[in-house]
């Protein structure tokens, strides 16, 4: 994914960009995205919360079709994974 990759398109070390078709973290072996890059997420994201939000469904999108996800229990999980640790923010209405 191009927000895990320096200019010449490979990643940095230490990024903690994903292994595809695995989805695990290249530099601590965790399922991605791991504890260390939803910090650097949010700090790199912290002025635009939506597109950390497209992004992430896009990497979403892509770990569904590599992972080969087939019942609802396992999307749900991918969804947990990827999306559901984003913090919410109060609606305000």
């Amino acid at each position: 994914m191009a927000a895990d990759r320096s200019e010449g398109g490979a990643a940095r070390p230490g990024d903690h960009a994903p292994l595809t078709p695995g989805w695990a973290c290249d530099t601590c072996g965790e399922e991605w995205p791991c504890a260390p890059k939803r910090d650097l997420l949010l700090a790199e994201y912290r002025r635009d919360r939506a597109m950390l939000s497209v992004y992430l469904g896009a990497c979403l999108a892509a770990a569904t079709q590599d992972l080969h996800v087939g019942g609802p229990a396992t999307v749900t999980c991918l969804q947990q994974r990827f999306i559901g640790w984003l913090p919410r923010r109060a609606k305000g209405f």
